[in-house]
């Protein structure tokens, strides 16, 4: 077998399984902070659809971030909550100073960010719902701290790991 030539297709979905053990991570994490609170100077950018099905955001918000806004959980928000049964998170953010709770279906996420770390993890928009791992216990609920503004958070920086630059790419025709 030549190096040129394509690879076989699989029968092993190893993409889709790569994709839901990095998302899980990303919500590991929030399950630690929603129990634990955040450690240390952690604090995440979490980037998401406003526009996928089940995202749930107060109008103002989806009016000023109709596809996708990022969030900071900082220092101001409050009762994070993972369901890993309906297969979201809700938060409560302050956006001038008012409240919004928000509800983010896990496949809405397309970016997860912790720059005290330089970790992060990007994920493509799917319909479909990532299935749900029944091997971690469900997260206790506990108030925590608050973030400023998603206008306000800095564009992340640090190293983001893409599910592209792991797939292999069809053989080109000589």
């Amino acid at each position: 077998m030549s190096d040129d030539a394509a690879p076989p297709d699989s029968l092993l979905p190893y993409d889709v399984w790569a994709e839901e053990a990095l998302r899980d991570v990303a919500i590991r994490a929030l399950e630690s902070v929603a129990a634990n609170g955040l450690p240390g100077e952690h604090h995440f950018y979490l980037t998401f659809r406003t526009d996928h099905p089940g995202t749930t955001v107060p109008g103002h918000l989806k009016a000023r971030y109709p596809d996708e806004i990022t969030i900071v959980l900082q220092h101001q928000f409050e009762d994070l909550r993972i369901d890993r049964e309906a297969r979201r998170f809700e938060v409560t953010l302050y956006f001038g100073g008012v409240p919004s709770r928000l509800s983010v279906p896990f496949g809405a996420l397309t970016m997860f960010h912790d720059p005290h770390v330089r970790f992060g993890l990007r994920f493509p928009v799917t319909g479909a719902e990532p299935p749900t791992f029944d091997d971690a216990a469900p997260a206790e609920e506990t108030a925590a701290e608050e973030a400023p503004p998603a206008e306000a958070a800095p564009p992340p920086q640090g190293q983001v790991v893409s599910l592209d630059a792991f797939r292999r790419k069809p053989a080109k025709e000589v």
